[in-house]
């Protein structure tokens, strides 16, 4: 069937489901947003979700890193289907462990994880089936690295190996910057991450994010987004998590797309399945748009953040089902409709990010947001403390709104940004700057 038709493969028609949606970010909001108004959905749970999650969902202070935990859980609530949010989850293997106590999952394996949780496996597989993308080197040893760098200039791409929540990578302008950045790895400020350093050629170009639902070897290509990821308007300053995006990408033409399909996420989702971890779940790969065509820059396991939030709001059909078809090996039969406004989110931030910064300063003014039409308020990190909401993390809201373009998007998400009385927040305000400027 197509989306918004009522494919369950796990429920009969007409029966509803229970949903855990495993995390607590503006994705994991953006997702139980997007699942409640399923039709076959009858109750979410998630874990351990946010201030804004509970509008949604019912939430369960159960962390994602608690594997035993969250399956314990799902079999005591009979939970039909798990979606899996953040990385780190994936990687440590839940949906493998779920699955194996048959509880149906959204989300790759432990094994192909690794297309994310290990910057070298992703990089050598892309060699080793013809992928394009940078040329790169692996050291175990930090001296080598430096010597590697030293020989070989600026500008260059240093990388912790594994996992470091968008943190682990530094784009380095100057020979300095990459031995700085090499330190911070040796010293160990990113944990068992940085226990390997990746070192990439600097591509040049304009980066796009590109999303598919994957199952072995079928791909189902999702709507296309970019974000931005530097923590200072004009893209300067340090790598974040990410500060805000939009979609669609006017950059992805409808013959980008197809190469996109043809020469990255079609070869790899092959690969996958020829090397023994066929993948199932969404990927995201970050490519970089060069004169010499499309080259991936990283691959993400689950959906970005802050991609999700301009992605599903966009995505006309329904979301539950598509994740379902998904993990059933369905997307054969499976189409997806989207809407043709544009959506653009400005990602709110507590000062200091994503560097020191502190918590529980309180966040007020949502009640003037909730007159504005087209708007959606994604909380990322926030927590409810009697009637107040506080702010726990780095980035805490995402300011979602829709458009018939993405200009009209981005000015009524600014307006909504104008009436969040936070005085411990920033934000960028160039949010798409590179479509708006064209314009």
């Amino acid at each position: 069937m197509f989306a918004g038709f009522g494919y369950t493969g796990l429920r009969e028609i007409g029966e509803t489901m229970k949903i855990l949606v495993v995390g607590s970010g503006g994705r994991e909001h953006a997702l139980c947003w997007a699942i409640a108004a399923s039709p076959i959905c009858d109750v979410i749970y998630c874990a351990p979700g946010n201030a804004g999650i509970r509008n949604e969902a019912v939430c369960t202070p159960i962390s994602p890193s608690d594997i035993d935990g969250l399956v314990v859980f799902s079999k005591e609530k009979d939970i039909d289907f798990v979606v899996v949010g953040p990385e780190a989850p994936l990687a440590a293997g839940l949906v493998d462990r779920l699955e194996a106590a048959g509880i149906a999952a959204f989300g790759p394996t432990a094994k192909a994880a690794q297309l994310e949780s290990s910057k070298g496996f992703a990089r050598d597989l892309c060699k080793r089936h013809g992928v394009p993308g940078p040329d790169y080197v692996r050291f175990t040893e930090p001296a080598a690295a430096l010597k590697y760098v030293q020989s070989c200039g600026a500008p260059i791409v240093v990388k912790a190996d594994g996992l470091a929540a968008g943190k682990g990578v530094t784009v380095a302008a100057t020979v300095s910057e990459a031995e700085a950045a090499i330190a911070e790895i040796a010293d160990g400020r990113l944990g068992v991450a940085g226990s390997e350093i990746v070192i990439e050629e600097c591509l040049l170009g304009e980066e796009a994010s590109f999303f598919a639902l994957i199952h072995g070897e079928t791909v189902l290509p999702l709507a296309g987004a970019q974000d931005h990821k530097r923590v200072g308007e004009g893209d300067v300053g340090p790598n974040t998590g990410g500060m805000g995006a939009y979609s669609p990408a006017p950059i992805i033409t409808e013959s980008l797309e197809k190469q996109i399909l043809e020469e990255i996420v079609t070869p790899v989702a092959r690969a996958m399945v020829y090397e023994g971890y066929p993948y199932t779940g969404v990927l995201y790969a970050g490519v970089m748009i060069t004169e010499t065509g499309p080259k991936v820059l990283e691959f993400n396991v689950r959906f970005g953040d802050p991609e999700c939030q301009v992605l599903l709001p966009r995505l006309r059909s329904d979301l539950l089902s598509a994740l379902i078809a998904t993990r059933d090996g369905e997307l054969t039969h499976f189409d997806l409709r989207w809407s043709q406004d544009a959506a653009l989110c400005v990602v709110m931030a507590t000062k200091g990010y994503p560097q020191t910064y502190e918590t529980g300063s309180e966040i007020k003014g949502f009640e003037l947001i909730d007159n504005l039409d087209d708007v959606i308020v994604f909380h990322a990190g926030t927590s409810m403390e009697k009637d107040k909401i506080l702010a726990t993390g780095g980035r805490v809201l995402g300011i979602t709104a829709l458009g018939s373009t993405v200009g009209e998007a981005r000015s009524l998400a600014y307006q909504a940004v104008d009436l969040v009385d936070w005085d411990s927040g920033f934000c960028r305000r160039d949010i798409g700057w590179r479509v708006t400027s064209s314009a």
